[in-house]
């Protein structure tokens, strides 16, 4: 049963499973009560979101070498132990349960979710 990634916020495919939001803040202006109704996450998991200061220190969307570093950067803070055990957790889970995880950027491409996927995949995570 792999993971999806997915853009939180957009509707729900068939299969999706548990939404799991992997992001540093809550949908803004959203009650909490509609989180789940509006398609935003079940599950708020903002521990493997990227820090705020790695936020505030790389522009991810300049002449191409802010993401690079940025990329970097993320993957050094997915290393951390409290990380690393949640990556672990999601990858034994995939074959397990279904569930999504997702941010709320519209180009997965330059976006921490796209990292998030391949990271869970090199720890033996089913990934879609």
């Amino acid at each position: 049963m792999p993971i999806k990634i997915v853009q939180l916020g957009s509707a729900r495919k068939r299969g999706e499973g548990l939404r799991i939001g992997t992001v540093r803040r809550p949908p803004r202006g959203v009650r909490k009560a509609f989180y789940a109704r509006q398609n935003w996450y079940d599950i708020w998991l903002p521990n493997l979101a990227p820090s705020a200061s790695l936020m505030r220190r790389t522009s991810i969307y300049d002449d191409g070498t802010g993401w690079l570093t940025f990329a970097r950067r993320y993957e050094a803070e997915l290393k951390k132990p409290e990380q690393s055990r949640l990556l672990d957790l999601l990858a034994a889970l995939s074959h397990q349960t279904r569930f999504s995880i997702g941010c709320y950027c519209a180009d997965e491409r330059h976006c921490h979710r796209s990292i998030l996927g391949r990271v869970l995949r090199e720890r033996g995570a089913a990934v879609m």
